[in-house]
């Protein structure tokens, strides 16, 4: 396998790094770079999304000729990675959740019309965009084929009623796209539509507290009661609910892992800073054995992450599922980046765990990673499937 990067790719990586470090960092220690929910103030984030824009550095995972920089999946994995250097990278350069996987999905699977009307003002970062999902007890979960959520059709309109909750990004979008039951049949009972906010039938009934740093418009709890919905903003054929799920949330968990081993790698950094020039009985810190063994095995699982996560991008671009790949840098990288920032707020002690430093930002962002598109146990679980169905072909380096 070859893991050299292209010129390309190592051109973007430079200049994101750039970018990121001249413009983006220094926003971290001033206060008023936040909004109310701990992440950077809107009003800001337009001015430095036109400056990235302006620069070229923009969308890399959409086409050319919509807007975007066109990259595999594999570059992506190294240009997402040096974004997330920084707390508000992502979102500056328009590849953040949720917007991020709507927008992959979008270009693969919609009409050119809905490519028109729903993808491009999100590419063009005029407005945002929500998954809709996740439904409260005893709905669907990780287990999409437990949805409550109903559409009904009604002439040429879907009809929809239902409660979702934990829907990231749902405050502040204009776009979304939903997950709703149209049948009772197992495997074709899930459908997709799109639907504007400015529609009647619909409402958010509470922005749903959380440890927190917050995306950009929270995670909502939303009710539907009557929504009304064109047939003409079905996205995919009547069934394909549960596809249009799966293919969504197959590059969307990879590219948390991209951003993950972002932060990852910006934690154990600062933790260097500091035990370089910290001494304890006149000697530094970074000397002791103790101190070196924790930054080594963060050094090492990183690096671990990376291999898991390129491999998956490598098999996606490859026209594989990459299922199993994707679910074990999933599993890993979570686990990696909570250790990564515990280890560097142990090492760098109280000022690790107060705010004059961003540690304390990323540990609480870090937890939900292994909650997010699906729990590690889930993960796990359908490796083991894998396993035993497959065996030593488990391990197989070939595409499928």
């Amino acid at each position: 396998m070859d893991f050299q990067l292209s010129p390309e790719i190592k051109d973007y990586q430079q200049r994101i790094r750039a970018f990121v470090l001249k413009h983006i960092v220094p926003l971290e220690s001033q206060a008023d770079s936040y909004d109310e929910h701990e992440n950077i103030r809107p009003e800001l984030l337009n001015e430095y999304r036109k400056l990235a824009r302006a620069e070229g550095l923009w969308a890399f995972q959409m086409p050319q000729k919509r807007g975007g920089r066109g990259l595999s999946v594999t570059g992506m994995a190294a240009c997402y990675e040096e974004m997330n250097w920084s707390i508000f990278g992502p979102a500056v350069f328009n590849c953040a959740a949720p917007d991020d996987g709507n927008m992959i999905l979008l270009n693969k699977v919609g009409t050119e019309a809905q490519k028109e009307r729903w993808l491009q003002p999100i590419i063009d970062g005029k407005l945002r965009s929500a998954f809709v999902m996740t439904e409260p007890m005893p709905g669907a979960g990780s287990d999409p084929s437990m949805m409550r959520t109903s559409a009904s059709k009604q002439g040429d309109k879907w009809i929809v009623h239902g409660r979702k909750w934990f829907i990231t990004g749902a405050d502040d979008a204009q776009h979304f796209i939903l997950i709703a039951r149209t049948s009772d049949d197992e495997r074709k009972g899930l459908s997709a539509f799109l639907f504007d906010r400015s529609q009647p039938g619909w409402r958010i009934e509470r922005r749903i507290p959380i440890m927190g740093p917050e995306e950009h418009g929270g995670h909502c709890e939303m009710v539907f009661d009557g929504l009304e919905i064109p047939d003409e903003n079905r996205l995919m054929n009547i069934g394909d609910g549960l596809k249009v799920t799966q293919i969504r949330l197959g590059t969307a968990r990879l590219t948390h892992c991209m951003r993950w081993l972002g932060l990852a790698k910006r934690s154990i950094d600062i933790a260097t800073d500091y035990v370089l020039e910290r001494s304890s009985q006149d000697v530094k810190l970074a000397e002791r054995e103790g101190v070196q063994a924790m930054m080594g095995d963060v050094a090492m699982q990183i690096s671990v992450g990376r291999l898991l996560t390129m491999h998956a991008a490598w098999k996606l671009d490859q026209g594989d599922f990459a299922r199993k790949e994707v679910s074990m840098a999933k599993v890993a990288v979570a686990d990696i980046l909570h250790k990564a920032v515990d280890t560097s707020i142990q090492l760098c002690g109280a000022r690790g765990y107060s705010r004059d430093t961003i540690l304390e930002w990323i540990y609480r962002y870090a937890r939900q990673a292994r909650l997010v598109d699906g729990a590690s146990e889930v993960h796990k679980m359908v490796l083991a499937k894998n396993l035993l169905k497959e065996r030593n072909g488990f391990w197989s380096w070939e595409c499928a």
